[in-house]
């Protein structure tokens, strides 16, 4: 289609204007080839003719469809010319409030004036691993690119950001590296990106100035190299700066400033280190105060002082040193101060004792009259002499500010040299990224020497932008395999050979600047002999013979030639440089010995540029008499040098481009000023890429993308299943010009303006379908109005006809129930007169019959209340002489105990006797027994005493207690009466003065109350009459103020109920902020600990020979494990000592009091241990002793336990039965309160005395019952020892008797001494028995004396109470001391409990020892002997075998224990075969059999491996789900079977009664149970981080991109970059991708028996990390936000919530965490136009922040042109309407919040002793108990 017939009637144009650069307008009749002007109409409505160029013929640009405005890239416009990239990028701009613009390979960075909320650590993670044309454009998906590109294909990188002054490019840059620092993923070495942006303050300070157009403008350029090391994280940096404006030291234009260092100087110079200086104020100065504005709106220079010292000290450059910088630059403010006087005209001299020259001096350290003498004359050296020359004043102030100049740019390069070393790597270097911040092309009224280097500069980086666009577009071509031809693009080689080339104009300059005489006039002479009429580039002005023009790329310039020769040669005299290395001042000394080293005075590398290699090179060293020459050279000459090394770097990398645009010289935000923009534009090389990409085929679409969008021109017959042959056919139809397009591999290409056209065509042809739509639709609404008019019309006639018969029905109606009426009241008249005499009669009847049914009554009450009397008396006798037999029974019984204990006694005393026998044998050993007879004698007879004494105390007090109720009754009876009767005597006599008083009184009055009577009877009634209105008014008010308590009190109710809901709300969250908080700081704590896992490996690797006596511990060891456990290793008790000597540095990382009560804890189980172990010794001792006597006692043994054990469970039953007794009493009590119920004499209270007397006396039988039983069970462990001891005895006596030598004899003297020590152990024993009777004794004692106390105070408390409140007191003082007796007796019987228990367990021992025994013994028995004797039940196993749910293993088996059921299990096939947990379930019956032997060692190794094992598969095996799951799940189960069993009343009520026996007895494993949550805790966040990464690439293909509902939304043109196809292509993901893989993870789940609500949780997390990422995408992607893309969100959302449904999951709170993507959904599709639209975007998108709703609504983009742009009036309005919302200024979703988990209690219903070991598990090594 020709161009020329585009331009019909309604087409745009875009047309000149001198203020808006190019205006819109709209053709209003078609263009004609021929015709001069077009007639066209403004946008404002203007109509005006625009004439065509009569030479060019040329037509005004056109206009793109609105639809292509606002695309991310200019590129995709489908007219590409200035007007298009103008206005796109205003709109941008202005509209959307978007900064950043792609152009083809370009950035295009606006600079805002205004802090944006975009660059945040979630941008970063946004943009982090997508690709550059993904997401919407950004410095961070730039800095993305380049370093992807590094990692990819190993080749270095730059990202050169130019711009003018302000534009922002030290911003961009500082982003770019901030952007680097984050994504490479190296903490520990981040702090290199903060030294170098702690750089910046100090470059800004001695770089940076104020200008006319920005007050931060940097006056050097610089090139930072990032450097990598193979993992591509940051090791360092190094800087290299271009090009310093040395002269603006000694001079600035009006407006402007020195360099910031000078002013902070002056601002700080109170300071008292900088007394010295003896600084200013800045307008003192003559280098400070030429601009006129020292002072910047909005800075504190004396802060920025503050900034810069702290950034220097960051970056090491120590005190002194900055104290030396300081006084070095106060010496160049004191050396602008000196002046010149002159002499004549050739020779000038410094005043006599000049106080700035002599301030420089002492700064410096130099001699006064030197510099004073050398100021002011020069040395000439000629062939054969030298000689001095005095100079003139001009020549004397220009040398004074060249060597202003010279220092300063050295001390520049010397803190740039200290700025390099502080980020100097010490690694070695792989690969670097380069980020160049170089000055954009300037022109100003005045151009001089600078301006020329920074064009020059901005020419060479031009051509090799041209360049490298010129190839990527021609290596686009070449990849599509499409017939290219060369593409005319601007070259601007002419203009560098003009400026660089022989005889150019830097050559020319050199040249002139060698000549003696040489002038600027004289090198302008020679520039316009030179090249002008030669070179097209140069022009003369026509009104100056000082200045040239040169044409750059961007515009024309003229320079100025003043100044050029003084600032190229840069002249300084060598006699004042030798005057200065002179001083004593050591850093003045080292400026200028690195002076020989630096290849250029204003470059800032004195240590080298960094070569092409990835290693730095030293620079060679300088050859003597080599530094004077190199110092000669000019600054031209030095710049064009490292001009050409950086163009070396940037073509040895691979360059990135970011053009920094400066919207408008006021720093206003968002304001847009189109005249600056194009400048920009033009001079940053933006509309040359545009132009380069016009030439050939800017428009690029996929063959897929093409059906896609124009699927609607196609006809059914014309689609085939060969997409790119259908694209063919078409395109064939549509275009007939086959050179406007070509087909590629995988892409069409389109010239420019062939995609407008395209567009137009399906534009008409769906608005022909919109017409055809409409047509219908609206034919359809008018039948349907007809329908219902007709139908409307039949159905009032029907209504009519109907409300006619009503009313006659009515009247019928009527007629009748008159008739009905009158029959009705007749029949109620004659009706009532018979009730009233009907009811009469039975009123007589019922009063008659109550009478006579009462009086029956009432004597039958009688009879029964007679009854029950004689009922409670006959009771009463028979309970009294019940008690009476009770208590004979009980004497007899004691009497009968007491003759069978002397009975005892005697038997004892006769054994005891037999002992005699020894006396005939040793007549010593006889005296010793007696002795000790005596003693037991006396301490028997002590006893007696003090029993006797005891009972006499119970006696008196007894008797006492007696006498005191009877005394105290006796007062009480007496008091009562004297009190009656005072009472009664002093009120009569009050009652008779009373009395008195009022006669006297009545008498007075009478007369005067009857005169008055009348008048105030007349006034009372007035009164009565005002009150009673005052009181109806009263009322009203009453009823008023009673509605508004009532309104206030219900408004303060619905106040504090929102009040109680909102803090309820607080405080959950705040729960869950702190839950949050700590397994947070669980993540960072894992991390860290796998980090040091990680280091220990690597530091075990590179150490080969490890230390001596160094025990290498395993690489999952961690630093938990230290925290909780302390000895998994070293489980034997003999190694304790070894246990506490561990390395420190395992102590370091313990929780001191979690440490102190484990070490206490283990101390005292160790005492326990000892204890233990001596008496089993012991008891092992006797056993071997006593063989044959054993065998019976075991039997008697436990039936004596049998007993007692029975005995106590009786007695526990009784006390429960006489507590309950007591509560009911106690709540019938405090029921009937009545008085007459409590009374001392009321029945009820006899019967309560009665019981209570009955049950202390109950209680007390019990308490003797249970004394008696203790001394029988010690008296019974005591006679144990004594009977062994006699046995032994008789033994050893027929032995002796049996004796014939001397050696028998030995050794039955050696047995009767062991038997003489162990009847001396035994009667200690029994001496510390006594000891101990008569302490518990003495307790008693005391304990009654203060019992008798207590109640001599209760009884006279009592006494002053009223009767009812004393008899009450007296019950609540004997319930309470019965429930303490109570719970004593309690506490006992859990002593004897525990007591029993342990017996028991030792009884088990010695059975299994005695067993042991016997075997041995019985093979030594002959067969003869078996026969005789009984033979021994041998314990055979049945098949039905009742296990305790325990499992047994050996120690040495715990490792392999753990490899087989944790490192080497397979997750699948336990999951699909067995029961769920069983893992656990196994663990856990080890850890039961373990408690049950009571071996804390034993458990305590057993939980800190399986704890290292879980850590250590999930450290090999963490990226894989079912594993992570399948431990989840068992370590959760693990802990739910630790509560369950734990003995803890909270956990057991939901076990079963087998489940409660099989609780832990011995050990309290609460901390472990911590340890093992915090590990769940570890493997739920791993969980989610392996969900994240499966689900992460499939969220924004499947969520976003895939069309779900095929044929709703459109592809829109895209650019030159790569953009992600909105069509689901081969290998890309889809919804269905997504569900399948919920599926998956909740099958795997649910297959490995995770509890539900964990699973929940998972889901939770799940969809919000869906929502989150999906969300996050839609906000940093333009092309996504469009309303056909809403209803595909809307609806990839309901089939989530559909598979929630189908899972039963809706009630987990995964619903909600979508709730945000969803309203962002509805904000894409609802109407945005009216007020009333925005109010209801406000209440419905309450999930989103104002940010969010912002944003989306400035990224909505129709995508069809029949959608409408949301005006920019809409979006203020939704901000002016958010306005009062407090939420969070963050953009984006954090996706990489985790919600905090908990695991509520799960309790199994499994038996433990049902589970069966499968045998593929490999554990037969362990044995079901």
């Amino acid at each position: 289609m020709a161009a020329s017939e585009l331009y019909t009637k309604y087409a745009r144009v875009w047309i000149p204007d001198p203020e808006e650069v190019w205006k819109s307008a709209e053709l209003l009749k078609d263009y004609k080839p021929g015709d001069k002007v077009l007639q066209l109409r403004l946008e404002e409505g203007k109509e005006l003719e625009y004439c065509l160029d009569a030479k060019t013929k040329e037509l005004p640009p056109l206009r793109n469809p609105d639809i292509l405005v606002g695309e991310n890239d200019l590129t995709a416009l489908s007219y590409l010319h200035e007007p298009a990239v103008l206005h796109n990028l205003k709109v941008r701009f202005i509209d959307s409030k978007l900064i950043y613009t792609y152009c083809g390979i370009v950035l295009v960075a606006i600079n805002p004036y205004e802090q944006l909320p975009i660059y945040g650590e979630d941008i970063i993670n946004a943009y982090s691993g997508q690709n550059m044309g993904d997401m919407d454009p950004h410095i961070f998906a730039v800095a993305e690119e380049a370093y992807k590109q590094m990692a990819r294909d190993e080749r270095n990188q730059s990202i050169i950001v130019s711009g003018e002054s302000g534009a922002g490019k030290t911003v961009s840059a500082k982003y770019a590296m901030r952007y680097f620092a984050t994504v490479s993923g190296s903490a520990s070495e981040a702090n290199v990106e903060e030294k170098v942006l702690a750089s910046n303050p100090i470059m800004e300070s001695i770089g940076n100035a104020k200008t006319t157009r920005n007050d931060n403008s940097s006056r050097f350029g610089k090139y930072i190299e990032i450097g990598f090391d193979k993992r591509y994280r940051i090791i360092g940096a190094n800087m290299r700066t271009y090009l310093l404006e040395k002269s603006r030291v000694v001079f600035q234009a009006e407006e402007e400033r020195n360099y910031h260092i000078f002013y902070q100087l002056c601002a700080s110079a109170a300071l008292p280190e900088f007394k010295t200086l003896r600084l200013g104020n800045a307008n003192y100065f003559h280098y400070t105060k030429q601009g006129g504005s020292p002072v910047i709106d909005g800075v504190d220079d004396a802060k920025e002082m503050v900034n810069t010292r702290q950034a220097c000290t960051l970056l090491g450059i120590s005190d002194s040193y900055q104290m030396g910088i300081f006084r070095i630059l106060a010496g160049i403010l004191h050396l602008g101060n000196v002046e010149f006087a002159s002499r004549d005209s050739d020779s000038c001299t410094v005043p006599p004792k000049h106080e700035p020259l002599t301030i420089f001096c002492d700064l410096m350290g130099v001699e006064y009259e030197e510099m004073a003498h050398w100021l002011c004359h020069r040395k000439l050296a000629t062939a054969t002499e030298t000689y001095i020359k005095p100079i003139s004043k001009l020549h004397a102030i220009n040398a004074r500010d060249a060597l202003a100049k010279h220092i300063y740019a050295n001390l520049f390069n010397w803190i740039v040299d200290h700025v390099n070393k502080a980020l100097h790597a010490t690694v070695k270097q792989h690969s670097f990224i380069g980020v160049l911040d170089i000055y954009g092309f300037e022109t100003f009224e005045i151009n001089s020497f600078e301006q020329f280097c920074i064009n020059y500069a901005n020419e060479k980086l031009q051509q090799q932008f041209n360049m490298h666009v010129f190839k990527l577009e021609q290596e686009e071509y070449m990849k599509e395999q499409i017939p290219w031809t060369l593409i005319d693009f601007y070259d601007n080689q002419p203009c560098i050979n003009l400026i660089e080339a022989k005889m150019g104009v830097l050559d020319l300059l050199d040249e002139e600047c060698k000549m003696p005489k040489g002038s600027d006039d004289s090198w302008a002479q020679k520039l316009y002999n030179t090249h002008l009429n030669k070179c097209a580039l140069f022009e003369k002005p026509r009104m100056s013979n000082k200045a040239f023009i040169i044409k750059h790329f961007a515009d024309k310039v003229e320079y100025q030639c003043e100044g050029f020769l003084e600032k190229n040669k840069d002249t300084v005299y060598e006699e004042q440089i030798k005057v200065l290395k002179s001083s004593k001042f050591k850093l003045l000394l080292e400026l200028f010995q690195d002076e020989e080293k630096v290849l250029s005075p204003t470059s800032a590398t004195p240590s080298g540029r960094v070569p092409l290699t990835r290693m730095p090179i030293k620079p060679a060293k300088a050859r003597p008499g080599q530094a004077s020459k190199e110092h000669k050279k000019t600054v031209g000459h030095q710049f064009r040098n490292s001009l050409h090394l950086l163009m070396e770097t940037l073509n040895a990398t691979t360059p990135h481009y970011v053009r920094c645009i400066k919207p408008n010289d006021f720093k206003f935000p968002f304001t847009f000023d189109e005249k600056r923009a194009v400048q920009q534009l033009r001079a940053c090389g933006v509309l040359e890429t545009i132009r380069i990409s016009a030439a050939g085929f800017p428009s690029r679409w996929t063959y897929q993308e093409f059906f896609s969008r124009y699927r609607v021109l196609m006809k059914q017959k014309d689609v085939l299943g060969d997409r790119k042959q259908t694209c063919k056919n078409v395109l064939e139809k549509l275009i007939q010009d086959k050179d406007k397009y070509q087909f590629g591999k995988t892409k069409i290409f389109f010239r420019a303006g062939q995609v407008a056209y395209l567009e137009k065509i399906r534009a008409d042809k769906l608005r022909a379908a919109c017409i055809r739509i409409q047509k219908t639709i609206r034919g359809w609404l008018m039948r349907k109005k007809y329908m219902r008019m007709r139908k409307a019309a039949i159905t009032i006639q029907r209504h009519v006809r109907g409300y006619q018969a009503r009313c006659y029905a009515t009247f019928l109606r009527r007629t009748r129930a008159a008739i009905t009426i009158q029959k009705f009241q007749r029949m109620y008249v004659v009706r009532k007169r018979y009730q009233g005499m009907r009811d009469a009669t039975i009123a007589l009847q019922a009063l008659l019959r109550g009478y006579m049914v009462r009086n029956k009554y009432q004597m039958m009450l009688r009879e029964h209340k007679c009854v029950v009397l004689q009922k409670h008396v006959r009771g009463w006798l028979a309970r009294r002489r019940y008690g009476r037999t009770l208590r004979a029974i009980v004497y007899l019984q004691c009497c009968y105990r007491r003759m069978m204990a002397k009975r005892e006694l005697k038997k004892l005393k006769i054994e005891a006797r037999s002992v005699e026998r020894y006396k005939k044998l040793h007549i010593g050993l006889e005296n010793k027994i007696m002795q000790l007879q005596r003693k037991i004698d006396e301490q028997n007879k002590e006893y007696k005493s003090l029993l006797e004494k005891m009972t006499s105390l119970e006696l008196t007090y007894s008797t006492e207690t007696e006498k005191l109720r009877s005394d105290v009754e006796r007062l009480r009876m007496s008091e009562e009466e004297a009190r009656n009767a005072t009472s009664r005597v002093l009120s009569l006599q009050e009652e008779i003065a009373k009395l008195r008083k009022e006669l006297h009184h009545t008498q007075a009055e009478k007369k005067s109350i009857e005169e008055w009577a009348d008048k105030y009877k007349h006034e009372t009634e007035q009164l009565v009459s005002e009150l009673k209105e005052q009181n109806s008014l009263l009322k009203t008010e009453k009823e008023e103020l009673n509605r508004r308590i009532h309104d206030q009190a219900r408004e303060i109710t619905e106040s504090m109920e929102k009040k109680l809901v909102e803090e309820t709300k607080q405080l959950e969250l705040d729960l869950n902020d702190e839950r949050l908080r700590y397994q947070n700081l669980l993540n960072e704590f894992s991390r860290l600990e796998e980090r040091y896992d990680d280091l220990k490996d690597e530091m075990n690797l590179m150490v080969s020979i490890p230390k001596p006596g160094h025990k290498r511990t395993d690489s999952t060891h961690s630093s938990n494990e230290s925290e909780y456990t302390f000895s998994s290793e070293i489980t034997e008790a003999e190694d304790l000592p070894l246990r506490m000597e561990e390395p420190s540095e395992k102590k370091a990382a313990l929780d001191m009091s979690l440490f102190l009560k484990l070490q206490k804890r283990v101390s005292e189980l160790e005492q326990e241990k000892q204890s233990l172990q001596d008496e089993l010794d012991r008891k092992e001792e006797q056993a071997l002793r006593a063989k044959a006597k054993e065998e019976e006692r075991p039997p008697i043994r436990g039936a004596e336990l049998e007993y007692e054990s029975l005995k106590r469970q009786e007695l526990e039953s009784e006390n429960k039965k006489l507590k309950n007794e007591l509560n009911e009493l106690q709540k019938a009590l405090t029921e009937t309160r009545a008085p007459e119920v409590t009374a001392p004499g009321a029945p009820a209270y006899r019967v309560l005395l009665d019981q209570l007397t009955s049950v202390s006396e109950e209680l007390e039988v019990r308490k003797e019952e249970v004394l008696i039983l203790r001394s029988q069970l010690v008296s019974q462990k005591e006679a144990i020892q004594p009977k062994h001891t006699m046995t032994d005895a008789t033994i050893l006596l027929e032995d002796v008797q049996k004796m014939k030598d001397k050696g028998e004899i030995a050794q039955a003297y050696i047995g009767l001494k062991e038997t003489n020590r162990l009847l001396e152990s035994q009667l200690q024993s029994q001496k510390k028995s006594h000891e101990n009777e008569l302490e518990s004794l003495r307790g008693e004692i005391q304990s009654l004396k203060e019992e008798n106390n207590r109640q001599q105070q209760l009884l006279a408390q009592n006494l002053q109470l009223p009767p009812e409140a004393r008899i009450e007191a007296s019950l609540q003082h004997e319930i309470t001391r019965l429930t303490n007796e109570n719970l004593d007796l309690m506490e006992q019987l859990e002593k004897q409990d525990k007591t029993v228990r342990k017996l028991k367990k030792q009884l088990k021992v010695f059975a299994k020892k005695i067993g042991e025994l016997e075997v041995g013994q019985m093979e030594n028995i002959s067969p003869g002997q078996i026969i005789d004797e009984p033979i021994r039940p041998v314990n055979i196993p049945r098949k039905e075998k009742d296990f305790q749910g325990m499992l047994e293993y050996k120690k040495e088996d715990e490792q392999k224990l753990v490899k087989n059921l944790i490192l080497e299990l397979k997750p699948r096939g336990v999951a699909v075969n067995l029961i769920p947990g069983l893992p656990a379930y196994i663990l856990f019956m080890c850890v039961r059999h373990a408690d049950y032997l009571n071996d804390d060692q034993k458990v305590r190794s057993l939980l800190t491996s399986t704890i290292n094992g879980i850590k250590k598969v999930l450290k090999k095996r963490g990226d894989d789900f079912e594993t992570v799951s399948f431990w989840l799940s068992n370590t959760c189960r693990f802990l739910h079977c630790l509560k369950q069993y734990s003995g803890e009343e909270g956990f057991m009520k939901h076990n079963t009664p087998r489940q409660n026996e099989h609780c832990l007895t011995n050990f309290d494993l609460a901390e472990y149970r911590q340890v093992l949550s915090d590990l769940a805790i570890q493997i739920y966040q791993q969980l989610v981080r392996v969900l994240e990464n499966i689900l992460q690439p499939m969220i924004v293909s499947g969520m976003l991109e895939h069309e779900t509902i095929q044929g709703v939304s459109g592809v829109k043109p895209t650019g030159l970059r790569k953009r992600t196809s909105s069509i689901a292509d081969e290998g890309t993901y889809t919804l269905d991708s997504i569900i399948r893989q919920l599926n998956s993870f909740h099958s795997v789940m649910c297959q490995h028996g995770m509890d539900p609500e964990l699973i929940k949780q998972v889901v939770k997390q799940m969809f919000y990390i869906i929502g989150a990422v999906t969300l996050n995408n839609l906000l940093l992607r333009k092309d996504m936000c469009s309303w056909s893309k809403g209803m595909q969100i809307r609806y990839n959302v309901s089939q989530l919530e559909e598979w929630l449904r189908d899972k039963n999951l809706m009630n987990s709170g995964a619903k909600e965490t979508l709730e945000p993507l969803i309203q962002a959904a509805q904000l894409l599709q609802v109407k945005k136009k009216t007020d009333e639209d925005a109010e209801a975007i406000c209440s419905m998108c309450n999930a989103l922040t104002t940010a969010q709703i912002v944003k989306v609504l400035n990224l909505y983009t129709p995508v069809n042109e029949f959608e409408e742009r949301v005006l920019v009036s809409f979006i203020r309005t939704i901000q002016v309407r958010l306005r009062d919302r407090k939420d969070s200024p963050q953009l984006l979703m954090d996706a990489k919040h985790i919600f905090p988990v908990t695991f509520p209690f799960n309790p199994s219903s499994l038996a433990l002793e049902t589970i069966q070991i499968p045998a593929s598990l490999g554990l037969g090594f362990i044995s079901r108990v």
